[in-house]
């Protein structure tokens, strides 16, 4: 039996695909969001302070920070988020049996700045076409069997 997915788990590809797609765009803007926030951290030298002493919003020297420190909450946003894509991430793989270099370039995108966008335009193209080769091959199959019933 060739590897590949098997037509009992296109409802669960299909329900993950959106998953997928929904936190590849949800965390390549957070990543976005967060190399803006390491200019301004290594760059400018300050981190981003909210409601401090100084004004409602400024960038502070990290250990001056008295109010909420909004670069550390985009630092823990994005890493939760970024468990989330790796796990669509996982589970796509299992269900459509990519090989694990791919998997491994789909995790990528949470980590490359402006990956992720693209392979959420990429990835469902894999998949769809993955599907649709196996739906064929089972609507093919069944019309084998059909015209095996009618000769026989």
């Amino acid at each position: 039996m060739a590897l590949g997915p098997r037509l009992s788990d296109i409802p669960n590809i299909r329900r993950t695909l959106t998953f997928y797609k929904v936190s590849s765009i949800i965390t390549g803007t957070f990543l976005l969001v967060l190399c803006l926030m390491m200019v301004f951290r290594y760059g400018l030298g300050g981190d981003i302070e909210l409601n401090g002493p100084s004004a409602f919003l400024t960038l502070t020297p990290k250990e001056l920070v008295q109010g909420i420190n909004v670069s550390t909450i985009i630092l823990i946003v994005h890493g939760w988020l970024y468990v989330f894509y790796v796990a669509a991430d996982f589970i796509l793989w299992r269900l459509t049996r990519f090989s694990f270099l791919r998997f491994l370039y789909i995790a990528l995108g949470g980590v490359i700045p402006f990956l992720s966008f693209f392979l959420e335009r990429q990835v469902p193209r894999l998949v769809e076409a993955k599907i649709a080769t196996l739906e064929s091959a089972a609507a093919a199959k069944a019309a084998g069997a059909d015209s095996a019933k009618a000769t026989a």
